[in-house]
């Protein structure tokens, strides 16, 4: 399964954003990288604008150029609007979901979970981290899984609670109540920067 395998401290300097989760290099280089990070940076254009915003949404989800405009374009062709019904179908993502339940403490490593096959939606065993979910699906980790100290650590330290999800923690069983409202999704992303890109 493709995915981003560089390094990821310099993306998030690059949008002085923890994209991958907390890093104390945001602390420390509290600048761009590159050799003229700290020097002064001309004004970007319009452009340079739209296109750093996806970007941001593509390495914070873990989507991968095609992939996202295929997304995109899915997006665009259904009612409502193109920015919130894409940030919704990016929420749908089942590696986002394990996530935001709190089974795996990145996106990365829930990645990792669903293609080893550790998690199942309705009872069946899921291992395509793109799978998008319905409303009221059931995700669930396997049985022979739930002693994974990953999950168990996890877990935990389980602390943010999303409206569209609900978790039973003693069956360690989540619902996907229905896609999420633009004003529920934490990420700091301005979408229509990037309906505005795909538009051009």
């Amino acid at each position: 399964m493709a995915r981003y395998r560089g390094p990821k401290a310099k993306i998030s300097r690059r949008f002085s954003e923890p994209i991958f989760g907390d890093s104390k290099v945001l602390q420390k280089k509290n600048y761009p990288p590159g050799q003229h990070g700290r020097g002064r940076r001309k004004k970007q254009s319009e452009y340079a604008i739209q296109l750093a915003e996806k970007q941001k949404a593509k390495y914070t989800y873990g989507v991968l150029e095609r992939q996202f405009a295929n997304i995109f374009d899915k997006a665009s062709r259904k009612s409502g609007i193109t920015g919130e019904i894409l940030l919704q179908l990016l929420e749908s993502r089942l590696d986002n979901t394990i996530y935001r339940l709190g089974i795996a403490p990145t996106r990365r490593a829930a990645r990792q979970l669903v293609l080893h096959k550790h998690i199942t939606v309705n009872g069946e065993v899921v291992n395509i981290a793109s799978y998008t979910l319905k409303n009221n699906d059931v995700i669930g980790v396997r049985e022979k899984s739930k002693s994974i100290e990953l999950i168990t650590n996890s877990l935990a330290g389980r602390a943010n609670k999303f409206a569209w999800l609900e978790w039973d923690g003693t069956e360690m069983i989540g619902k996907f109540l229905n896609a999420p409202a633009r004003e529920e999704i934490p990420e700091n992303i301005v979408e229509h920067l990037i309906v505005e890109l795909y538009s051009k």
